[in-house]
């Protein structure tokens, strides 16, 4: 039977703390040992308890190899620890010289409540604590020892050889002379804003490259926002040559792209997706791939509010990477994922076009260096861009659909595209913001690819007789489908000319089709969702047409920027014959993409309006949070009445013969707090609370519920939730739910044509919303500086209570 929660009251706050230092040091490696008991040789590491020393007692002391290598100093949770530094200091000074040590004062020191724990370095020039998630392993303590006070990485950052300049930009120069100024002044985060196209990718590529070299770095992780952005990342470290001695990059140092769960030991640099990397942190053996494929700009949950728990993993230790880089991935990266980050003991670096209030916030406003579109332009490292307005009536109006009677409307299945025709159930209206959702007006569609082509040659790229390299923009992959069909009749052209390259591209690997964009004549014309829209290089594209309205304004920068691109006047002609040199590139809003207001950052605390396939992917994850059950509840009970009775057979045959209304009663179920207690405690006799299964309502549990941790209920509810979600694991349930949703093909409605023309007003509109990154902080500068507070505060506890 469990203990009482009476008896667990009784553990002090003191004693708590102890407990979880302890697990901490094992899960590291350290053999813990009492001071009367202690056997030095009992491992590699080896932490013993209330040590005595010539200034006071340690709450531990570390040996590493037979000497004292550090020092620990408890405190209960809740207290703060730079204070304690000084205590700590006082102890790294008192060790007797006869007990075999590497250097008095002793190299380490560590303060800890077991929940937070700050770290100093004393071989660093200008020792200064830092945070870490838990303990170094011995094994890395003795690495550090044996580096000497001149080969610490903070110490080789201070002693930099001068940046051969070689190929590099002046904008590139300027980036890494800055960061390798803040790196030296051991600050722990530093941003880079570099216009699209600008060389963010070889520049960062420069900076490691010395890093390794020169300061000694251990390991460097490479984060990207999907797979096929980091296998074009690992093309640009194989062509990298160094200005210092001409070997290639990989001659030199090993990269890898991790396509498995393990990290090799010989890699310097490890490109991956934060997803990938979570999924080692939680220990999974293996990752499927196709989660990696599509972008976080696209996928990221507007359900999920916090952070998802990370718990220690001794087989890829705090110290696995020195230096973080983050290239170009979406802000989720430092709120969602942020807790990846912040598990490893390393710089961070981020690479962006498009910084937001909240990653200027993370990096605490550290901005070295900062690269507008303006002034890539200028400095012909970019070019500019014309926008070409194409408006139709149902574009802007929507229409209006009658039910007659006898009258047969298509009804297209979402997922499997087969086309059903029956009466429409009531009459529909429906508006411009509706389609290629709820209705399909293929008119639209029609008519927006029928003035784009008429007026390409004569309007857009006059004189002309080759389609430009073109890039769609699609609201979705059905959507892409229809743009895809209804281009290749209106042009008169055949498969090659036209391709759909999305995450769900089958026959060929997406990376291939994007190859042959990039650098073969055909495809003339891609449509894509997401698998263009962010990171990937195709310089000769000439001509993007939005298809779809985009409310971020960072994720509308970076569509813009796949079309600013320089690239020199032959390799342009190798895939466009009559092109003679790119000097702009034209957006065609067909939906008004560049007129509508664009929010700098969408906060995760708005209202969610997630899709039923975005709550179907974050379930498949293994997301569990409240919000996440109770909208799957809320969904399952809309849709319960609209299906028919061989759609319900098959839920129940699914689901061990549970009905939909049982499933989605649990649902709710597993998020009521009352519900939660009464399920796990019974009250005794004596009148001790004890985990039990009683459900009964009568024991009046919802008025004792502040009396039992907070936590400990925390983990109840997430496991009541995780149960109840498990149903939804089954893919075939997931595609049974995602089969419900039709889409109405409206083929009744023409559309006509309102205006097709350059739009300066909407040129100026489309201009980047913020030309100065400075002026950009300085007038949001109480915004970043609050959020910067709170990217500060220890969020290991939340992360180590997961344990």
């Amino acid at each position: 039977m469990s203990e009482p929660y009476g008896q667990l009251c009784s553990v002090t706050p003191e004693q708590l703390a102890r407990q979880n230092i302890d697990r901490n040091l094992h899960a590291a490696g350290w053999v813990v040992q009492n001071h009367a008991e202690m056997n030095i040789s009992a491992g590699r590491g080896v932490a013993i308890r209330e040590f005595p020393l010539k200034t006071g007692t340690a709450d531990y002391a570390l040996y590493v190899d037979g000497k004292v290598i550090g020092v620990v100093e408890a405190k209960p949770e809740q207290h703060t620890l730079t204070g304690v530094e000084i205590q700590s200091a006082k102890y790294t000074q008192g060790l007797d010289p006869s007990i075999p040590h590497y250097a008095i004062p002793i190299p380490f020191a560590y303060e800890t409540t077991g929940k937070v724990t700050r770290f100093t370095n004393n071989i660093n020039p200008a020792p200064r604590s830092r945070e870490v998630f838990n303990f170094h392993q011995p094994e890395e303590l003795r690495r550090l020892v044996d580096l000497g006070a001149e080969g610490q990485l903070r110490a080789r950052l201070q002693a930099m050889p001068e940046l051969k300049e070689g190929k590099l930009w002046p904008v590139q120069i300027r980036a890494i002379t800055n960061l390798e100024t803040s790196l030296a002044q051991n600050r722990p985060r530093a941003l880079i804003q570099m216009t699209m196209g600008s060389g963010k990718t070889f520049t960062s590529i420069s900076f490691i490259y010395r890093l390794i070299k020169f300061a000694g770095a251990k390991r460097v992780l490479f984060l990207v926002d999907r797979n096929n952005l980091g296998e074009q990342t690992e093309n640009e470290y194989q062509l990298y040559t160094s200005p210092y001695n001409n070997l290639k990059f990989t001659e030199e140092y090993g990269v890898q792209r991790l396509t498995g769960n393990t990290i090799s030991s010989s890699a310097k640099v490890v490109i991956t997706t934060i997803q990938r990397l979570y999924s080692m942190l939680q220990g999974e053996e293996d990752f499927d791939a196709d989660r990696e494929e599509e972008s976080a700009f696209e996928s990221s949950s507007p359900l999920v509010k916090e952070a998802l728990p990370v718990v220690y993993n001794a087989d890829i230790p705090i110290e696995t990477f020195d230096f973080i880089v983050v290239d170009e991935c979406h802000r989720s990266i430092y709120n969602q994922w942020r807790q990846v980050l912040d598990y490893f003991d390393a710089f961070t670096i981020g690479l962006t076009a498009t910084p937001t209030k909240q990653t200027l916030g993370f990096f605490n406003g550290n901005l070295v260096e900062q690269y507008g579109h303006e002034a890539a332009v200028a400095d012909n490292v970019n070019v500019g861009f014309d926008v070409y307005a194409i408006r139709t009536q149902i574009t802007s109006e929507g229409a209006k659909l009658d039910k007659e009677p006898g009258f047969f409307v298509p009804h297209r299945d979402r997922r499997t595209r087969a086309t059903v025709y029956k009466e429409l159930d009531e009459e529909i209206t429906y508006s411009g913001e509706q389609l290629d959702r709820t209705v399909v007006s293929k008119a639209q569609i029609r008519l927006v690819i029928q003035t784009f082509r008429d007026r390409l040659f004569t309007e857009i790229f006059p004189h002309r007789e080759h389609v430009p390299k073109t890039l769609v923009f699609a609201k979705n992959d059905n959507h892409a489908e229809d743009i895809v069909k209804i281009i290749r009749e209106e042009f008169g052209k055949g498969n090659d000319f036209c391709q759909k390259i999305t995450s769900k591209t089958t026959g060929k690997k997406p990376k291939e089709l994007l190859a042959e964009f990039r650098n073969s004549y055909n495809p003339r014309i891609a449509v894509t969702v997401d698998m263009i829209a962010t990171g990937t290089d195709v310089k000769p594209l000439e001509c993007l047409l939005f298809m779809r309205n985009i409310n971020s304004w960072a994720y509308f920068e970076q569509m813009k920027g796949r079309g600013s691109r320089v690239i020199d006047a032959d390799r342009l002609r190798s895939v466009t014959p009559d092109a003679c040199h790119k000097t702009r590139f034209v957006i065609v809003d067909a939906v008004g993409v560049c007129d509508r207001d664009k929010s700098v950052s969408k906060p995760l605390e708005r209202k969610p309006s997630a899709s039923m396939k975005q709550i179907l992917d974050d379930v498949k994850k293994g997301v569990v949070h409240p919000d996440i059950t109770s909208t799957l509840a809320a969904r399952l009970t809309r849709i319960a009445a609209r299906q028919n009775k061989a759609w319900h057979e098959e839920f129940d045959r699914l689901t061990g013969h549970q009905s939909l209304g049982e499933i989605a009663k649990t649902l709710i179920d597993s998020t009521d707090p009352n519900q939660v207690v009464a399920s796990t405690l019974v009250k005794t006799d004596d009148g001790n609370i004890i985990t039990g299964n009683s459900s009964d309502p009568a024991l009046g549990l919802s008025a004792e519920r502040s009396e039992l941790d907070e936590a400990t209920l925390k983990r109840i509810e997430e496991e009541r939730m995780r149960q109840a979600l498990k149903p939804f694991h089954d893919p075939k349930l997931r595609e049974l739910l995602l089969r419900i949703s039709e889409q109405i093909i409206d083929e009744s409605t023409p559309d006509t044509l309102v205006h097709a023309g350059y739009d300066l007003a909407s040129q100026e509109r489309a201009q980047s919303l913020i030309s100065d990154f400075q002026q950009f902080i300085e007038d949001n500068k109480d915004e970043i500086e609050a959020i910067s507070i709170l990217c500060s505060r220890s969020m290991f506890s939340v992360f180590h209570s997961a344990a």
